[in-house]
């Protein structure tokens, strides 16, 4: 079973604002980028960063402070605002032009806070030293790409920081305590794996033939039942109850599962990358609760980290919420 990796410290990107990010991860989701673009960018900020910096970035929460998704406006069913840019000439026709075909891109303007465990050896140099790292970083992620969205200038309200943790439970807890107050207000995403079980041992009651799938279907959408009780008089009245009092319950694409072996670099046509093992995957979906900042109790609750199989093929983000419950 996987674990977080150990951190020695974190380092800190409050709120970030992102422009146009990617608004739909999966197939089968839409909403909040996956958590596999966080850490796509933690390994692009790592390897831009060690040039410079021996600064080693093993994990990452997000804290969404604000989400506007890029939608049509009124009415219960939303669809995304779709553009037809640029406008293209017609053969033969210098002076007609006409705009491309639909493709269907979801949008979503952020507002995040990004904390990533780190380890190294400059999280024991000089202040100066460290504010040289936290400049630096914060020039980098102005220029890069996050879940395909621009990051707008004057992101950061508030200084990046950089901080070592304390060795002993009680300071490193009390540490947690200043960050987390920090984050608010907020929500942070967590995975809750556990109740899809939770929900499969509830649908057996009803059908042995209920799946994961099933599960994940029913924890996905707001389900009402009905209730009837007999008053004194003996008159039914109907009670319409929602299942929807566990929490900001959400589920999220959690990374990859191969459908193929691995190529060799440079077999298949088209691939992206010439220089690098290929392989055909799908996603992998499971649920995520957003839960207060205040409501974790240690740091290692919000950080994702990467987990991969490569005799199983599966490919994915793991987050150890449960483990603490």
């Amino acid at each position: 079973m996987s674990e977080c990796p150990h951190s020695d410290g974190l380092l800190i990107l409050p709120r970030l604002r992102i422009q146009n990010a990617n608004a739909i991860s999966a197939p089968m989701t839409w909403g909040f980028p996956s958590m596999t673009a966080f850490l796509g960018l933690m390994w692009a900020l790592e390897r831009a960063m060690n040039d410079k910096y021996p600064l080693l970035l093993n994990a990452v929460g997000v804290v969404c402070h604000a989400f506007e998704p890029q939608v049509s406006k009124g009415g219960f069913t939303k669809s995304f605002c779709l553009t037809r840019n640029p406008l293209r000439k017609l053969k033969n026709k210098d002076d007609e032009k006409k705009p491309p075909s639909i493709v269907e891109e979801g949008r979503v303007h952020l507002d995040v806070t990004l904390v990533f465990g780190v380890g190294g050896g400059i999280l024991t140099a000089s202040s100066e030293e460290r504010n040289g790292v936290v400049k630096h970083v914060a020039e980098l992620v102005s220029r890069m790409r996050i879940a395909g969205g621009t990051v707008l200038p004057g992101s950061f309200s508030r200084r990046p920081e950089l901080i070592a943790l304390a060795d002993d439970d009680e300071k490193r807890l009390a540490q947690f305590r200043k960050i987390r107050r920090a984050l608010l207000p907020g929500f942070c995403l967590v995975e809750r794996n556990d109740l899809l079980d939770q929900r499969l041992q509830l649908l057996h009651g009803n059908n042995s033939d209920a799946t994961r799938l099933d599960a994940w279907l029913d924890l996905s959408r707001i389900n009402w039942s009905a209730s009837i009780t007999n008053n004194d008089e003996g008159t039914e009245s109907v009670t319409w109850r929602h299942d929807r009092s566990s929490g900001w319950i959400v589920p999220i694409p959690l990374g990859y599962a191969a459908l193929t072996d691995v190529q060799e670099p440079g077999t298949v046509m088209n691939a992206r990358d010439t220089t690098t093992p290929f392989r055909f995957v799908e996603s992998v979906y499971g649920i995520g609760q957003w839960l207060g900042p205040h409501r974790l109790t240690d740091v290692r609750q919000m950080l994702w980290y990467a987990s991969s199989d490569i005799e199983s093929g599966l490919y994915r983000c793991c987050n150890d919420y449960t483990q603490a419950l």
